[in-house]
């Protein structure tokens, strides 16, 4: 090893242990032991500018052992991402650019929010199989437009996680041979020695799963580090794990021991490990005049390298003129039509549909207007309808084909999407039965942390599953959902309100979106509109000014509260029946019109959907009264159990009419 790498080494490590010191927070032993291998990586074998940090055709880096977050603060420091030594003494402070894990969209440089462990892994996944989609969809003889490999540094937790054994189950099946996956192997926890609950084979289950695995006995050998990592370059056909030995908070007093992992070594240990390294310098957060020179001349490599790429897309743009528009559509955020104005967008026959089936009709009439849609489901695309005709199927004999098949991996499959819409260059969709996103909880949090656009599509959304009981009925999950902030639900009463469900979420940028889905037929309404938009809207007003009662309901519940309208008529109460697919869309909008859909003077309210009733109360008030599901389910028949539970005509009849009289 050149000494000026051993001192870069040493000023990561040092940097990252002070980091955490200051803060007198955080994980010092994974930047100690895994420096090496990280500089390595970024020095000698990553393609990145920091001068253009979203360069396309840049290498991706994930570090999914997202606690060991000063190793990648120190590294975009050291590597000219703008983050500035005062940034790193702000370590773990408020709204600092240095926060306890990486967060993608308030660093710049991390590519992806991780601290949960696996799901950085199964983000790279992702990433991986955008950059083989984009590859071979765009790419042409002597211009390979795209040509990047994704790197992902795993720690003993994250290969512990479930969902990382998902994807890299389906990595190895679909060939990504450019996902590379460094794995700090030091065999300690927070709770001890992984020995307590962790022997397996690590390399034998990875070999198991089709990869190529190589080691590396020693963790500050960079140069075997570096031949392993040209060893897994070379293999086109298997993604590869590259096992790295090494020792938690190496240098420290601490090193090898669990209390190296999540406490702060303290101002003696910082101390000793500064002089078993021979770092001399007195000055806290220093950095030596070499480093920085040395520093300078990595980031000067990766600018080449762009200016070479710019000089291939320049070419490419000349040589092949419409793909070079499509590559600028792909990576656009606006839709190629207005599909506001495209009225066939907007009509469906006159007939009773289920809202799966009229998604899987929508989502067809998009993949012939947005060509980077992607996405699949969890093994269940027919019951979904999420198959998009004539788009062919991603695999590792043809990766331009756009369905996905996730196999039955619900939370590998969400953690994936969220890897191929931080990729760029892909709109992604997965797609699933409602109840299993019990599964999926922990990535689509992160979509919504993130404000990334991935869309759910989320089936057999109600009691209305029938037969197959209770554990395929969900009930608490649009409270889960709606209760997550940044999250878009909405649950589409007809055809009309589910293509208003659609545009809403390939326009939004921002977040993910939720598309909750009926097995069921439910009635085609001529009231239903675009108005769906704005989240909630009057579908049958009452005569008077100021009604009697407003009558609210999501989904296909919206039939019952409609056929109760002209009922309670008879019975001398003028209802206004309420369409109220999103919450969130209706909150985005004004009070005024806020206020227009829900008079603040109407006490009289009653809310329907077979679903949970926590949350509702916000919109009948306390006089009001919900028509929801209080417990589990059953199995049998839907229309049977829709009976059972309430969600008829004449219950909705009868609780309007106990409400009405209540305020007498």
């Amino acid at each position: 090893m050149k000494p000026i790498d051993q001192m870069t080494i040493n000023t990561i490590r040092i940097l990252s242990a002070e980091g955490v010191q200051k803060a007198n927070s955080g994980h010092p032993g994974l930047p100690l032991g895994a420096a090496p291998m990280t500089y390595e990586l970024w020095a000698n074998h990553m393609k990145h500018n920091s001068e253009n940090p979203n360069w396309v055709d840049r290498d991706r880096f994930i570090l999914s052992a997202g606690h060991g977050s000063m190793l990648l603060y120190s590294m975009l420091h050291l590597f000219g991402y703008g983050l500035t030594i005062e940034d790193l003494k702000q370590f773990r402070q408020f709204k600092s650019k240095t926060p306890g894990h990486p967060e993608y969209g308030y660093t710049v440089g991390v590519e992806t929010t991780t601290g949960p462990l696996g799901q950085g892994f199964t983000n790279a996944v992702g990433m991986a199989m955008a950059e083989a989609h984009l590859a071979a969809h765009f790419n042409r003889p002597n211009h390979p437009l795209v040509d990047h490999y994704t790197y992902t540094l795993v720690g003993d937790g994250c290969l512990m996680e479930g969902i990382t054994a998902e994807a890299a189950s389906l990595a190895g099946t679909l060939k990504l041979g450019k996902l590379i996956a460094l794995y700090d192997s030091n065999n300690i926890s927070i709770e001890g020695s992984t020995d307590i609950a962790f022997t397996e084979d690590v390399g034998k289950r990875f070999e198991a799963y089709h990869w190529q695995v190589l080691t590396v006995e020693d963790g500050n050998d960079i140069e075997a580090i570096g031949a392993a990592i040209r060893e897994a370059k070379v293999e086109k056909e298997k993604p590869s794990l590259i096992i790295i030995k090494t020792q938690i908070g190496y240098g420290s007093p601490k090193q090898g021991s669990a209390s190296a992992h999540g406490e702060p070594l303290g101002v003696e240990n910082l101390q000793l490990t500064k002089d078993t390294l021979e770092w001399t310098y007195a000055d806290e957060f220093y950095v030596p005049d070499e480093v920085r020179a040395h520093m300078y001349s990595c980031q000067q490599k990766g600018q080449k390298e762009e200016k070479k790429w710019n000089s291939i897309w320049e070419s490419y743009r000349v040589t092949y003129p419409d793909l070079a528009k499509e590559w600028e559509q792909w990576h656009s955020k606006e839709l190629p039509v207005n599909l506001l104005e495209e009225e066939a967008f907007w009509q469906f026959a006159d007939k009773p549909a289920a809202t799966r089936n009229a998604s899987g009709e929508i989502l067809n009439r998009l993949s012939k207007i947005i060509p980077n849609l992607m996405g699949g489901s969890a093994d269940l695309s027919p019951s979904t309808k999420t198959i998009m005709e004539d788009r062919g199927h991603f695999s590792a004999g043809n990766y331009e084909g756009s369905n996905l098949h996730f196999g039955v991996r619900e939370h590998a499959m969400a953690g994936i999407g969220n890897g191929l819409a931080l990729h760029g260059g892909i709109l992604p969709y997965v797609s699933t039965f409602f109840v299993f996103t019990d599964y999926m909880k922990g990535s689509m949090r992160l979509s919504a942390l993130m404000g990334i656009p991935v869309i759910y599509v989320l089936t057999h959304d109600s009691i209305g599953v029938g037969e197959d009981g209770p554990t395929h009925e969900p009930i608490e999950h649009l409270v889960g959902l709606r209760s997550t902030p940044n999250f878009t639900v909405i649950r589409p009463a007809d055809s009309k309100e589910t293509a208003a469900a659609w545009y809403t979420a390939v326009t939004n940028q921002t977040g993910p979106t939720a598309l909750v889905l009926t097995r069921q037929n439910l009635p085609h309404y001529q009231e239903t509109s675009k108005d769906a938009l704005k989240g909630a809207y009057i579908l049958l007003d009452s005569e008077k000014e100021t009604p009697d009662l407003l009558l609210m309901a999501t989904g296909s519940e919206v039939e019952l509260i409609y056929n109760a309208h002209s009922i309670l008529k008879e019975k001398g109460i003028d209802a206004r029946v309420i369409s109220m697919p999103s919450w969130e869309l209706f909150e985005a909008q004004s009070e005024e019109y806020k206020n227009q859909v829900m008079p603040r003077e109407v006490r009289a309210r009653v809310a329907v959907e077979a679903a949970s009733s926590c949350g509702w109360h916000k919109y009948i008030g306390l006089d009001g009264a919900t028509i929801c599901m209080e417990s589990f389910g059953e199995s049998a028949p839907a229309a049977t159990l829709f009976e059972h539970f309430g969600f008829t005509v004449e219950n909705v009849v009868n609780t309007s009419i106990d409400v009405i009289n209540k305020l007498k």
